[in-house]
């Protein structure tokens, strides 16, 4: 056994080995030597070979790698499971473990079911065959193996389940299931074994497959639910079973499985749509107990595996009853169940082909029958054993049966058609029959009930018959139109909005048209024909276009290309998540491109500009070169900077996540997402805005047909939900939502890949008349120069020797340039330059080029030798070198550019003559230098141009001809696109019209509830769900795949050609003019210089703004502060003060109170309203007599009569009086302080002043007295006893003495004047009010309607303790029902306006905080806004407090309007509102200050402040110090007798009066003249004449320094510029004041 393992251990090893390096055939290979090895030794057995076959099957089910097929692993599966069985039936297992071994092996070598051939399925199943029997053998063994049992049995279902699901497409699936079967029963027999009765049942379940075995006793059978507990899974529920069938005695094996597929599909005959069950009842000897003919049906369960589409009609018994049913097969049953909206008696007429009627019909019927459930009372199954179900049309009739008399209803009922069909397997004839089954009325869309009367397996075909909309009846339906307009109106305004959107989408797409082109830039070398493609991206944010002039120049290993003036007069360019694409040519290659180098001058209106990405394509080779920039070029924003250089990106750089992850994040979004892409379409899609807005229609009202089709499906209430968090869903909704995609998703997908890949329409004639007058060489004008004011000339006479002398300077620049030296000093003076010398220079340069090899330049040139040449002025050093043979392409293209330039040095030469010269020999020699340097490079240009190395294309992408281009396009024929217009019309019109006809089926409030799911839905999708949806792709693009997404910008035309022309005249006009600005690179002093302008600039717009915004917030913060106060409030208090002050005296006994309350207290409180005059009407009747005849007549007289009145009201009529009054006092208790030992015996009795420790909270009994028993109601014990405030309902109080708890001893003065003086007299009676009173509050609260204002009215009575009781009155005045007018509208407005500007300033705080950090809190004006934003939060948490508090107050009331109501709690959230509002008002203003410091006397009064804080801090020291002093001092003199310094705060407040000259000089003379005249005399003369003299000495002291030496402020050029601007705006002309140089050299494009 040792050696064995050694041997498989090495297999292991081998076949992990194997994996990495070699392919399946080695491991086949491998397999077979193995096996042969085992069978030699005679050691081929189960168990061997499933510990080999082990890690061969996990290896096979790894995917395939490249190269190799599916073939070689369908031969290896087949081959082991051949080997595995041969060995299983020579050497059985003898053991559990080694079947749960096998069994392993088996599983995993048919988890993949495509590489499974129908042989190797057909020994699968046969060797699970030989598996499960060795299991039922090993259980006769006498050993307890359950659970070993039980793990052996796991392996072999997952191999029944894997086997199943690919079993049904072979031609041996017959015999296949007959073994899987024989394994199924094998595994049921094993698990029953040692099973106890009455356990719980044992169940296996995979994804396709499950079964259930359980030992029952028979009594326990009926009526149990046997299923695997899965949604998917059959369920039977057994009657009572007679004694003739089960033995009473004897346990019962229950023996289930259940199959989402169909075990027995090789059978052509029955469709079987939903779950197959098995049921089957044996004796513990495994004998099958016969249970057929059953007097009880059973009761089956069979769920369906797919989720049909279920369509509801509505019927509005009132207009329609009809449905139409299409049935598709014969002898099926159908079901019909209707959902009422009322409980109604409903009749059903089922025609076939024709409308039913009350004397032809098929099938009749009466609803509610009997049953459990609404749904089954409302439900008729016709079963093809009641009635033949052909096929063909039905209709069912409904209509409700009412009284006589009655001719309609209202009633509206929901039907749904089902066809369903329950089958059984006959195991005799082998096909599905239906004998003795039937559908039940339990059946739904999701699950068949099937009630049968024997066991066997029971399959159900399941139909959910769509309710057909009758066409025919599309009159009836629109008829209904008035009173359910909700889906048409709602589709024609779709179908509207889309005709607005087209039109739109038509505009910006002949926009887009211009802007789809490569531009050829204007100001390329007409003579230099080496080419490259720039594609410059701009970003997408904001701001990110640009107004200003840019300028590109490439850099390359092998030379630097001259800058470039990127433009287009012919469209806008680089303008916000645009694409441009230019044509820049070279005279020669630059080679491998290292860096790209952007500049712009700062010119227009929005000068920055955000570059998101550069790509530079060579036309000549084909290669690309990225430049991932991402930068801003800006004065004021990212690196501040107009001048960058960008490194070419690398692959690692490409590929970086984020850079994955924003390009195809963009490029999802503007191209790929067909709702966003509407509007940030690129202009170089063929996609055009007008095709992606039809797709949108079109796929919209789609979507709509789709969720108008299965709105409103019933749910299965068994069903299980999914739990995600706070999310559930069923997967009846997740079925829902796959159909519905699969519905829509083909056709859209259709529509929308047609109109992307369709080409576009070629233009013939017209077009290329265009192309020829573009490339007219006499209009080359515009297309080849730069500087507008040069028109283009046809005059020979503009050509000087100077000009030649220039053109050969170009060339000597050029041959340096190529050779990468530092450009030497030229002298551009032509007067000094002889020509010839120069030319003796470019042709000695040329002949050494010859000597060395026809090679202008290498890198081992540099080492090798250098010549150096001087002539006068010219010193060009120069390198010669050799070039390797790759390189010849490149430098022949060289070479045909130094050819032509020479030739046009020649023509130039031809014009001029040699009278232009002032020499003759100099022409001559001149001419003949050009000549022989031609020479010398006319073997190069024939040889390059014999080869065809460098051609022109007037394409980007090379010159293929136009056949081979038609043959290599991509795409559809252009003609694919009215395929794709008629797809949109035809689906927008069917789902359009069908549409509608849902809706009008539906009824009003149905179709409501679906619009407003619809629209939910819709928008959550759009804006929730797919741009996550594109986030996760983007992620896993950048994540998993990390490939670059190459950009394909299609044949893209070319706005104009590169000049071939022989004209010097036009070669000169074409060339650049090189003294632009825009070709040099912005000097970093003048960005510093433009960088300080803008910024000055950018504050004074802020400063505008700010001032703006102050001022839109300090009008809300009025508009608010005044909408919560009310002018009338001050006549209210000042009226209901002046009402109860009639009586009061400045001093008061206690039995003055109680009068006081008796008379002026009453008459005022209690008062009636006096009401209108009314006209009372008097009936008199006249009665006399006129001899024999009796007269009578009646006659009404209008008399006026008593107004009528109205109680409740205070005496002034206006003021309701709310609740009751109440009378609360506050004592002390008895002997609460000391009295002093010698007084003792003379004062018996002593009270402290109120205090809270002091104060009385006991019970008593009336007149004050500790004994209980005493006789009285209940209402007039009340004021005796002490109550909280809690109780009360009350808060304590601030008198003028002390604050006073809420609690106390209370009475309520009662609803009325006779009650409430009653109740006065009785305490004036029992002495309620004694020496032991501190304080006595009557408080009551008023409403004036004609003001809409409560009023909390509180009167007090104070003492000291000295005997004498002090008047004070407080009056609050508070708004709870705000008024309804036009004015609470606005201020309800302004206080949300207000709040927004709150919400503005914390974000700017917020921004000011998170840039200075600390130094925040330092700034005393961050401080002030801080402190605001902090106010008006409080102010707001306090309005909503108050809002609160009042309506309990008034809820309070409503419910107890005959007790005292307490808004005391509201009158103070009121007050400190108020006082919050008023602080905010105070600081805002306070802020107005900062604002205008702008002012210049302003700002000198703040620097004045600043020089002197120091000075005036200390003379406030002393100040206070001084104040203080005489405050005490005046305190102590007079405090006792003279009411201005009663306190300390009265006598400082009155000595700062002294210093304003509001001072009453008598009352302290008339005291002690002697003491009050040094008094006052000292504080005068001391506080007036010298300290505060000083202090104003001070001040002016610093003011005047301040106008000597003003403190610099940088915001006085703000404010001249700001007044600039505004003079500008509004076309004023105001005098410039003298500035600085800086601001003169600013360029006129920054300020505009």
């Amino acid at each position: 056994m040792t050696e064995l393992h050694l041997k498989l251990l090495c297999i292991t090893f081998q076949v992990k080995d194997t994996s990495r390096n070699h392919t399946v055939g080695d491991l086949q290979a491998l397999v077979s030597n193995q096996v042969s090895q085992l069978q030699q030794q005679g050691r081929l057995t189960g168990a061997a070979l499933a510990q080999m076959f082990q890690s061969v099957s996990d290896r096979l089910n790894e995917p395939l790698p490249e190269g190799q097929h599916d073939s070689v692993k369908k031969e290896l599966r087949q081959q082991m499971l051949q080997s595995l069985s041969a060995a299983t039936s020579s050497f059985p297992p003898n053991n559990p473990a080694e079947v749960q071994m096998s069994a392993n092996v088996v599983a995993g070598l048919t988890t993949q079911g495509h590489e499974l051939t129908d042989t190797a399925q057909l020994q699968a199943s046969y060797l699970l065959t030989n598996l499960s029997t060795s299991l039922v053998t090993l259980t006769r063994s006498g050993k307890e193996l359950s659970e070993q049992i039980l793990q052996a049995s796991m392996p072999i279902i997952d191999a029944v389940s894997n086997i199943i699901k690919v079993s049904s497409s072979t031609s041996k699936q017959n015999e296949i299931s007959s073994h899987l079967l024989n394994t199924v029963d094998n595994v049921q027999s094993a698990l029953l074994a040692d099973k106890k009765v009455n356990q719980e049942p044992t169940i296996l379940s995979t994804s396709v497959f499950g079964l259930y075995v359980n030992r029952i006793s028979s009594n326990d059978l009926s009526k149990q639910p046997i299923n695997v507990q899965k949604n998917s899974s059959a369920s039977f529920i057994l009657p009572s079973l007679g004694s003739d069938v089960v033995s009473q005695d004897e346990p019962v094996d229950v023996r289930m499985t259940s199959f989402r597929i169909n075990p027995f599909s090789w059978h052509d005959g029955e469709h079987i749509s939903g779950s197959v069950g098995s049921l089957s009842l044996t004796k513990m000897n495994g004998s099958v107990i016969p249970v057929a003919n059953l007097t009880e049906e059973i009761e089956i369960l069979l769920p369906r595996t797919e989720v049909a589409e279920v369509n509801q009609t509505l019927l509005e018994l009132a207009n329609f009853s009809t449905v139409v049913i299409n049935v598709t097969a014969p002898n099926i049953s159908l079901v019909f169940k209707l959902d009422p909206s009322e409980e109604t008696p409903l009749q059903l007429l089922l025609g076939f082909q024709d409308y039913p009627n009350d004397t032809n019909y098929e099938a009749r019927i009466q609803l509610p029958q009997d049953g459990d459930s609404a749904e089954e009372r409302y439900t008729w199954v016709l079963n093809p054993t009641e009635m033949t179900i052909e096929v063909g049309v039905y209709y069912l009739l409904v209509r409700p049966v009412v009284g006589a008399g009655v001719n309609s209803t209202n009633a509206s009922v929901f039907i749904t058609t089902i066809a369903a069909h329950c089958l059984y397997w006959d195991e005799i004839k082998a096909n599905w029959s239906g004998d003795g089954c039937r559908v039940g009325p339990r059946t739904t869309t999701l699950v068949t009930q099937c009630l049968c009367t024997h066991l066997t397996f029971f399959g159900s075909s399941f139909l959910v018959m769509p309710n057909v909309v009758d066409v025919s009846r599309t009159a009836e339906l629109f008829a209904t139109f008035v009173n359910n307009p909700v889906v048409v109106c709602f589709v024609g305004a779709i179908i509207l909005a889309y005709l607005v959107v087209v039109m739109w989408a038509r505009r910006k797409d002949i926009q887009d048209a211009v802007k789809v082109k490569v531009t050829v830039l204007e100001d390329n070398d007409p003579l230099a024909e080496y080419r490259y493609l720039l594609s410059i991206n701009t970003g997408h944010r904001r701001g990110a276009s640009t107004s200003s002039q840019v300028t590109v120049t490439l850099q390359g290993t092998e030379g630097e290309s001259e800058p470039h003036h990127l433009t287009d007069p012919g469209k806008p360019v680089f303008e916000r998540g645009g694409l441009d694409m230019f044509l820049l040519t070279t005279p020669f290659s630059l080679g491998e491109l290292q860096s790209i180098r952007l500049w712009h001058d700062n010119s227009g209106q929005h000068p920055a500009w955000y570059v998101n990405k550069v790509m530079v394509q060579d036309l000549e080779t084909g290669q690309k070169w990225h430049f991932l920039c991402n930068s801003w070029l800006s004065i004021d924003l990212g690196e501040c900077t107009l001048d960058k250089v960008f490194p070419v990106a690398t692959e690692m750089d490409l590929k970086r996540f984020s850079n994955l992850f924003f390009m195809k994040t963009a490029k999802d979004f503007r191209d790929g997402h067909i709702w966003f892409s509407v509007i940030s379409r690129p202009p170089s899609s063929n996609f055009t805005r007008v095709q992606r807005v039809s797709c949108c229609f079109s796929l919209l009202l789609c979507t709509m047909l789709t969720s108008i089709m299965f709105w409103g499906i019933p749910s299965d209430p068994s069903e299980q939900t999914m739990d995600l968090g706070q999310i559930e869903f069923t997967w009846q909704q997740v079925m829902i939502g796959i159909q519905s995609s699969i519905i829509m998703f083909p056709i859209n997908l259709l529509i929308v890949s047609i109109f992307r890949n369709a080409r576009p329409r070629e233009q013939k004639s017209e077009s290329s008349s265009k192309q020829q007058s573009k490339t007219d060489p006499k209009k080359q004008g515009k297309t080849g120069r730069v500087s507008p004011n040069q028109p283009p000339h046809n005059n020979h006479k503009e050509i000087t020797p100077d000009t030649v002398i220039k053109d050969v300077k170009r060339i000597a620049q050029s041959l340096y340039k190529v050779m990468r030296r530092p450009v030497p000093r030229i002298e551009l003076d032509s007067t000094k330059t002889n020509i010839n010398n120069l030319l003796s220079l470019v042709e000695e340069i040329i002949c050494q080029h010859n000597r060395i090899g026809n090679e202008f330049y290498t890198d081992s040139s540099k080492k090798e030798q250098t010549f150096a040449a001087s002539l006068e002025c010219v010193n060009l050093k120069e390198s010669s070198y050799c070039e390797s043979a790759e390189q010849n392409g490149k430098h022949s293209i060289y070479s045909q550019y130094l050819y032509k330039q020479l030739q046009n040095v020649e023509r130039e030469l031809r014009l001029l003559g040699p009278s232009s010269f002032s020499k003759p020999d100099s022409y001559n020699q001149a001419v003949l230098q050009v000549q022989g340097m031609k020479k010398l490079l006319e073997p190069q240009v024939s040889s390059s141009s014999a080869s065809g190395l460098h051609t022109r294309s007037s394409s980007p992408t090379g010159g293929n001809s136009g056949d081979s281009k038609k043959c290599c396009q991509k795409g559809l024929p252009w003609w694919f696109v009215f395929v794709g217009w008629f797809l949109v019309v035809a689906t927008s019109g069917v789902s359009a019209y069908f549409t509608m006809m849902y809706g009008l089926t539906y009824g009003k409030e149905r179709s409501i509830s679906w619009l407003i799911s619809m629209v939910v839905s819709f928008f959550e999708s759009l804006f929730i769900t797919q741009p996550v949806k594109v986030l996760g792709f983007a992620v896993f693009f950048a994540l998993v795949l990390k490939t670059v997404d190459q950009e394909d910008y299609g044949d893209v035309p070319i706005d104009g050609t590169l000049p071939i022309t022989d004209d010097p005249d036009a070669v000169r006009i074409a060339r650049r003019d090189s003294t632009c600005s825009f070709y040099q690179p912005p000097p970093p002093t003048n960005i510093e210089k433009m960088r300080n302008n803008m910024i000055k600039e950018q504050k004074v717009f802020a400063l505008i703004r700010e001032i703006l915004i102050y001022v839109g917030f300090l009008w809300m913060l009025l508009l608010v502060a005044y909408g919560q106060r009310d002018p009338h409030a001050y006549y209210l208090t000042q009226h209901i003060r002046q009402s109860f002050r009639n009586g009061i005296s400045d001093s008061m006994k206690h039995n003055d109170i109680l009068n006081w309350a008796k008379s002026s207290l009453l008459n005022n409180l209690f008062g009636q309203y006096p009401g209108i005059p009314s006209i009372c009407i008097v009936h008199v009747v006249y009665l006399f007599k006129v001899k024999n005849c009796l007269f009578i007549i009646p006659i009404d007289l209008y008399v006026p009569c008593c107004n009528v009145t109205f109680s409740g009201f205070i005496t002034d009529g206006n003021s309701k009086l709310v609740g009751n009054a109440r009378l609360r006092q506050v004592r002390v208790r008895k002997d609460s302080c000391k009295i002093a030992k010698t007084m003792q015996y003379s004062v018996p009795d002593c009270h402290a002043p109120y205090s809270w420790d002091a104060e009385d909270m006991g019970s008593y009994s009336p007149g004050w007295n500790r004994n209980k028993n005493v006789n009285g109601s209940k209402i007039l014990l009340t004021p005796w006893h002490y109550q909280t405030q809690n109780k009360l309902r009350a808060s304590p109080v601030w008198g003028g003495l002390a604050l006073y708890k809420g609690g106390g001893f209370v009475v309520e003065l009662g609803p009325d004047k006779k009650n409430a003086s009653s109740l006065l007299q009785y305490l004036y009676d029992n002495i309620w009010l004694d020496v032991y009173t501190q304080a006595v509050f009557v408080e009551f609260t008023v409403y004036n309607a004609n003001v809409n204002l409560f009023c909390i009215v509180t009167l007090t009575f104070e003492t000291t303790g000295v005997g004498a009781f002090y008047y004070r009155s407080e009056v609050q005045t508070v708004h709870l029902y705000q008024s309804t007018g036009g004015f609470h509208v606005f201020v309800i407005a302004s206080e949300a306006i207000y709040f927004l500007f709150i919400l503005y300033y914390m974000f700017v705080q917020g921004k000011l905080m998170k840039q200075q950090k600390w130094a925040y809190f330092s700034s005393k004006w961050n401080l002030l806004e801080l402190a605001i934003i902090i106010l008006s939060w409080s102010a707001l948490c306090v309005l909503v407090k108050r809002t609160m508090l009042g309506n309990r107050d008034i809820e309070y009331y409503q419910n107890n309007k005959d007790m005292f109501a307490s808004f005391y709690e509201t009158a103070t959230a009121d007050a400190v509102l108020g006082y919050l509002i008023a602080f905010l008002v105070l600081l805002a203003t306070i802020k107005l200050w900062h604002l205008l410091r702008l002012n210049p006397k302003l700002h000198m009064i703040t620097s004045t402040l600043q020089r002197a804080w120091t000075d005036i801090s200390g003379f406030i020291v002393v100040m206070t110090i001084m104040f203080l002093a005489y405050s005490i001092a005046c305190n102590l003199m007079y405090g006792w007798r003279l009411y201005s310094y009663r306190t300390l705060l009265e006598a400082a407040q009155t000595i700062i009066c002294l210093q304003l000259g509001i001072f009453n000089y008598d009352e302290v003379l008339d005291y002690n003249p002697l003491l009050g005249a040094f008094l006052i005399g000292s504080c005068i003369i001391f506080m007036t004449f010298v300290v505060l003299n000083l202090f104003i000495s001070v001040i002016l002291v610093a003011f005047n320094e301040e106008q000597l030496h003003p403190t610099p402020s940088e915001e006085e050029e703000i404010v001249d510029l700001m007044l600039m601007k505004i003079c500008s705006l509004l076309g004023i002309k105001c005098k410039k004041k003298q500035i600085d140089a800086d601001a003169s050299m600013t360029t006129a494009s920054v300020i505009s």
